[in-house]
């Protein structure tokens, strides 16, 4: 398996030679995408991947899903076999809980099977989207995380859990002792009139959301199917128990709750062209001004640069 270091080195061998690396870089990244897909079965496969660690000090807005991303996967599709089932290899910090629930069904009123596969990283709304799949592959290093809604408020971003929480412990300690009520007050004034509303509001939603995502395609023709997508759903959510929404929530945990987990270890071949494209992308992010990227099996690219501009091409 070539490794990091080696693809690096292949990529500034070429430096200077834009035509020689861009030979390259469609040779690699389709043989890669093309290896992936044979050794699926011969499904179609989509990459969305996102330049958050490479580029942490780009505007979210560019790395984080959003629902500009549905014009780059209707541009990835077009021209898809979609009786073939889809695999899709996912890398992203999360974003909108609303973007994750367009894309979701985007690729549900296309695919009727489809399989993530996480390289290393889909945290919060790239976690909702894997567990929209019938099942999810990953490595011993890949990670998902809490999808528990993250708030604005006070002029911070907070968990909604922990919004609803600390409302519940004020109203516990103001009535055992109405003497703590002008402790509270200018915290929770802080928060505004409507956020512990919005907070439970936005746990509800994406709970509810998962569940049934959960339940209808990962558990399908189980006869306990909706009580074990609530289960996977609500643990997914409960930051009271994660106490981070960066927490690191890895297979083996995933698997424990109920989630359909597949070991990418089990298949050498594919284990050596996943992450040699995940590594592709990396080596990507760090060398150009991208920030996002999707492919597909079709040869399908759509990139977002560092300027905001889209860029679709064929």
């Amino acid at each position: 398996m070539a490794s990091w270091n080696d693809l690096l080195a292949e990529f500034q061998a070429r430096a200077g030679d834009d035509v020689a690396l861009q030979q390259w870089l469609d040779i690699t990244r389709t043989q890669a995408v093309a290896d992936v897909s044979r050794l699926r079965g011969d499904r179609q496969v989509m990459v969305y991947a996102s330049a958050f660690l490479q580029k942490p000090s780009v505007p979210s807005e560019s790395l984080m899903i959003t629902h500009e991303d549905l014009n780059g996967f209707m541009s990835a599709i077009y021209g898809m076999d979609c009786t073939k089932g889809l695999t899709l290899v996912i890398h992203t910090p999360g974003g909108v809980t609303n973007a994750a629930e367009t894309v979701v069904a985007y690729l549900r009123s296309k695919f009727t099977d489809i399989e993530v596969i996480v390289p290393a990283i889909a945290m919060s709304a790239g976690t909702m989207i894997s567990l929209a799949a019938n099942r999810v592959i990953m490595g011993r290093q890949s990670q998902l995380g809490p999808i528990d809604p993250q708030m604005v408020g006070g002029g911070r971003q907070a968990s909604a859990r922990a919004i609803t929480e600390q409302f519940e412990r004020a109203s516990g300690e103001v009535l055992a002792n109405r003497d703590l009520a002008h402790v509270w007050a200018p915290i929770l004034s802080s928060l505004g009139p409507a956020l512990l509303q919005d907070a439970q509001n936005a746990l509800d939603y994406s709970e509810r959301m998962v569940a049934e995502w959960v339940s209808k395609w990962m558990f399908e023709g189980d006869a306990n199917a909706e009580a074990r997508g609530q289960a996977v759903a609500h643990h997914f959510n409960d930051a009271s128990t994660h106490k981070s929404h960066g927490r690191r929530i890895d297979r083996d945990e995933a698997r424990r709750m109920g989630v359909v987990i597949e070991d990418l270890e089990d298949d050498q071949a594919l284990q050596t062209a996943v992450l040699k494209l995940y590594h592709l992308m990396t080596i990507l992010f760090e060398q150009s001004p991208m920030t996002k990227m999707i492919l597909s099996s079709t040869g399908a690219t759509w990139v977002k640069n560092w300027a905001g501009v889209a860029q679709p091409s064929p």
